[in-house]
């Protein structure tokens, strides 16, 4: 701890001078993130370095298994961090980023280190769907393997939770909110992403556009042209 308190008077008497005039700006004009990043919780993973992040480029929340629940009644911190910034700050892009080696992954595949921690194992309820992808699709897949491939089916799943929230839900259907699936691999220090229309995650090329989960387009599932026909008989 003596370690980090270091850090905090290093912060104070260096790094917070040097950058004094965007921390002015900021307090001035309030902050305006790029993007949310729902990211895992574990201390090996900080989106702010993974992005290279000034103070105000990122709202971040972050949790064990970069998990989203799916929108209910129920108020939680990462529904109401989700609705916060979407519909105070405005952002427009969301990534949910998971990682290599991931603990929330591995207790998926053994419960029974989870007997002790009964909150860590209802949280990670909302991650049984990945269990189950990967348990049924994956079936020729060792151990060591299936942490990875949950971590990236997690992914996809926390998307599709995502997508169930009213803000965002509403944010998508206007074309005003893209959607990203990164991964993190912590011993190779790259990041994958998903590409929605392959299905699959690959490697980020800085030659190519960059992959994304669900761009932002407007879409309208009702927004159909009915025939002339239709039209009289639905007068």
């Amino acid at each position: 701890m003596n370690e980090l308190i270091g850090r905090v008077f290093d912060f104070e008497k260096q790094v917070f001078p040097n950058q004094s005039a965007l921390y002015e700006k900021l307090t001035t004009d309030g902050q305006q993130p790029k993007a949310l990043m729902i990211s895992c919780a574990d201390s090996r993973i900080v989106p702010e370095q993974i992005m290279q992040a000034a103070p105000g480029d990122l709202f971040v929340c972050r949790n064990a298994g970069n998990i989203v629940p799916p929108f209910s009644t129920a108020n939680g911190g990462v529904s109401s961090t989700v609705e916060y910034a979407v519909a105070a700050l405005g952002v427009r892009d969301i990534i949910v980023c998971g990682h290599s080696d991931c603990g929330a992954m591995n207790a998926l595949m053994h419960p029974e280190t989870l007997e002790n921690m009964p909150n860590v194992s209802a949280w990670l309820r909302h991650s049984h769907a990945a269990y189950r992808v990967v348990s049924e699709s994956y079936p020729e897949s060792h151990e060591g393997e299936r942490v990875r491939m949950m971590a990236m089916e997690n992914i996809v799943a926390q998307l599709a939770h995502l997508r169930t929230h009213p803000s965002v839900a509403a944010g998508v259907a206007r074309g005003e909110i893209a959607l990203h699936g990164w991964f993190v691999d912590i011993h190779a220090g790259t990041i994958l992403v998903l590409d929605g229309e392959a299905g699959r995650f690959v490697q980020l090329n800085p030659d190519m556009p960059l992959p994304v989960a669900l761009p932002a387009a407007k879409r309208l599932a009702a927004d159909i042209k009915l025939a002339p026909l239709a039209l009289e008989a639905a007068e």
